[in-house]
């Protein structure tokens, strides 16, 4: 079918998200944890930002840079997991068209713009260990802010063209898709006419975003450890490279099953059972936003303090209000 004879009209009113398939007389129990998961992440990333706010000490690049990625962190979860525990406890599938390509652009453009604030995260550890004189002089908080703007508009804008994209489609009366949360890819098998553009521009953006962000991860991390191995003393390297650690965790967190979930959905159907993939990509959603509070809160001394203060302090007022 053209181009020219496809309009509105082909469009479907309504998709019908299935959740996992082969596993659905599972799903009340596979809730559970998932539920579980994103209330840890939800309480996790909220402690992070009230205790990154609430203290002024805390207002340097490195705690500002996690303040934003606690932030996609909640918007991501917040996105997805809600319809996924509806699908899975209520059987309340059923997605508006619209809404569907919502939460789509949703999804996609949070992961652009964490993948970002990760690269921003690698810049800043790049900056404080090989030029940590002029450090607060290159990372001040307007040049911060420039850094948020320009990585939320980069991911607003190559994610857009999947609206359109998946819009120009026909879908043939097709609304059953076996997935818990809507995505490009997943919405475009759905259609009934060619999807190689989607395809071709699909795999564009994940190697010129997030492909091309780990890259330069990875080059400025092979500067790091270039000026961290010339330090002086064995004391002063360790010190340096404790300071990464937290965030090469957060980039594992996400790369990895991001990049697994990406290459097994184009290029594994056939190998990987779809229960499968569909299961992790539900972990792809919700492992990072749990893990990446736990990661700099067990690590980050500054972090762990003040959160253990919070809660004391929380405990002693409950305590007063209780005797009062």
């Amino acid at each position: 079918m053209s181009a020219s004879n496809i309009s509105d009209y082909s469009l479907p009113d309504t998709l019908f998200l299935t959740g996992i398939p082969g596993l659905e007389w599972a799903h009340i129990w596979i809730a559970v944890p998932f539920c579980a998961m994103y209330l840890v992440a939800l309480v996790g990333n909220a402690a992070l930002i009230l205790v990154i706010a609430m203290d002024s000490a805390l207002h340097t690049p490195m705690y500002l840079f996690l303040c934003l990625l606690s932030l996609t962190d909640l918007a991501l979860s917040s996105t997805t997991v809600p319809k996924m525990l509806a699908i899975m406890w209520l059987h309340a599938g059923e997605i508006s068209f619209g809404g569907c390509l919502a939460q789509m652009f949703c999804v996609h453009s949070i992961y652009v713009l964490e993948s970002s604030i990760l690269l921003a995260m690698a810049f800043d550890r790049y900056v404080a260990i090989c030029n940590p004189l002029r450090y607060t002089v290159i990372l001040n908080h307007t040049i911060i802010g420039r850094i948020g703007l320009v990585g939320t508009f980069r991911s607003v804008a190559i994610v857009s063209p999947f609206i359109f994209l998946l819009r120009r489609l026909p879908y043939c009366q097709h609304h059953v898709m076996t997935h818990t949360y809507c995505e490009h890819m997943g919405i475009a098998r759905l259609a009934c006419a060619n999807i190689t553009v989607n395809i071709i521009y699909g795999l564009t953006v994940a190697l010129l975003a997030m492909g091309l962000d780990s890259v330069l991860i990875t080059v400025s991390y092979g500067f790091i450890l270039h000026a961290v191995f010339h330090l002086p003393s064995r004391n002063a390297q360790h010190k340096a490279l404790n300071t990464c650690g937290s965030h090469l965790g957060v980039i594992l967190v996400f790369y990895i099953p991001a990049f697994f979930s990406f290459l097994t959905h184009r290029f594994g159907q056939q190998r990987v059972p779809k229960h499968v993939h569909i299961f992790l990509a539900n972990l792809y959603v919700l492992v990072p936003p749990v893990l990446n509070p736990i990661v700099y809160g067990a690590r980050t001394k500054e972090i762990r303090s003040r959160l253990l203060r919070l809660f004391c302090l929380r405990k002693i007022s409950i305590w007063i209000l209780s005797r009062g």
